[in-house]
């Protein structure tokens, strides 16, 4: 399977579609939901946790099986069905209507696929072993949840609420630039990761000082 990396931004209002009343159709709900998707499961039955979602009206439900037509609109799909004959006539409804699907573990019936995930607050990253070796995905995920800490979030946050700032004190690019790489290989990830919150918010404020307030400083 030749993989082409991708990142879904915005979710918000679409029409997705879970087939499947399991652990895994739960998961995928709830993360669709998260997103701000518009989320419908079918199945006969539902896990406890899909039984509750869908009684606090977080996700729609159909109380059947695989229809015609459940797709019609719908820009996203998981199947997380048994069998083959359950699989195969909602990809064929898939290609029609264009739809974005994936079926648990089963890449024949997928034209994407979703890899080991690690967050860290606004940081993704996403693995994918090309559906050759999905448990090395998931050894890789939990070195990199090790490697990765909370940190990374904290520092993107902090990062976030710069942007603007950042055009507005530095409107020439190059220098605009160079200050964004000053600031990621600093030490404010090392600081956060000791809890040393507002040591690092001084670096950070030490950094964005504009070099002619520095230079109006320093004695003559």
């Amino acid at each position: 399977m030749n993989v082409y990396p991708i990142l879904l931004n915005d979710l918000s209002g679409r029409r997705c579609v879970v087939f499947g009343g399991d652990h895994e159709a739960e998961r995928k709900a709830l993360e669709l939901h998260d997103h701000g998707a518009d989320v419908l499961v079918v199945n006969p039955t539902l896990s406890p946790a899909l039984q509750e979602a869908v009684a606090a009206g977080l996700v729609r439900w159909e109380p059947r099986f695989y229809a015609e037509g459940d797709l019609a609109g719908a820009f996203l799909t998981i199947v997380s069905c048994k069998y083959e004959s359950e699989k195969r006539p909602i990809w064929e409804e898939a290609n029609r209507e264009k739809t974005l699907i994936n079926a648990m573990d089963d890449v024949q019936y997928c034209n994407f696929v979703a890899g080991s995930v690690i967050r860290r607050g606004p940081l993704v990253i996403t693995i994918s072993t090309s559906g050759c070796a999905p448990a090395l995905s998931v050894r890789l995920r939990q070195q990199f949840e090790q490697t990765f800490g909370p940190e990374y979030g904290t520092f993107l946050e902090m990062m976030g609420a710069l942007r603007h700032e950042m055009v507005a004190r530095f409107p020439d690019f190059e220098t605009r630039r160079a200050r964004w790489y000053e600031l990621v290989d600093s030490d404010i990830l090392e600081l956060l990761r000791h809890d040393r919150r507002d040591d690092a918010t001084a670096r950070v404020a030490a950094i964005m000082e504009p070099a002619d307030t520095v230079h109006a400083t320093s004695p003559a």
